[in-house]
């Protein structure tokens, strides 16, 4: 679903944002760094990365929100904030003009007002919370998968995809970034609810 509420109850999180019109900017500009980046921002505030996908021109993260001053919303909003300077300032290195221009193009007037020049992520995010274990299983299955599926074909399975944390989960080798598992933050019961 499309943010339109405020989250600021403590839990794990799936979240999605996608590169505006699903372009491959990420990977246009070797970006992944850039995320990793963001992550240890995240640790830093005291959340924590318990799984991660990192596609061409989106990502998709089971967060460990902690209680904060900041929102969840607010904390996404400002990591795609800081993460498109970034894409501009390699954009600009890589003279990629035309596609420069195109981003600029796609900013709305309300959002010139307020500074922005180019639009490189969409403007919301998809979060879901993470109520049961079989959900969080369910959403980790999903994002190992995705670089295997559809038009990606990106790696023959889910382990051998870097910007991942499926070799973790599969096998507890510390992929390019570290997870905690969800286990250890979070209780279920035997039945998983």
């Amino acid at each position: 679903m499309a943010i339109h509420k405020t989250v600021t109850t403590p839990g794990i999180y799936f979240i999605t944002f996608t590169c505006h019109q699903w372009l491959s900017l990420i990977d246009l500009v070797n970006g992944y760094d850039l995320v990793y980046n963001w992550f240890d921002v995240l640790m830093a505030k005291g959340h924590t990365v318990t799984g991660y996908v990192i596609m061409p021109n989106h990502l998709h993260l089971l967060l460990h929100y902690a209680l904060d001053k900041q929102s969840l919303n607010t904390i996404i909003g400002n990591g795609k904030r800081f993460m498109a300077y970034d894409v501009v300032k390699r954009l600009e290195q890589q003279k990629e003009e035309q596609l420069l221009a195109k981003l600029q193009r796609a900013v709305q007037a309300k959002d010139k007002k307020q500074g922005k020049k180019h639009e490189i992520w969409e403007d919301t995010f998809d979060v879901k919370e993470c109520r049961t274990e079989k959900f969080i299983l369910q959403k980790l299955h999903y994002i190992h998968n995705n670089p295997c599926t559809g038009k990606w074909k990106l790696a023959d399975s889910p382990a051998q995809y870097w910007h991942s944390s499926a070799s973790f989960y599969m096998f507890g080798k510390t992929g390019s970034y570290p997870v905690k598992d969800y286990r250890e933050l979070m209780n279920f019961d035997i039945y998983g609810e």
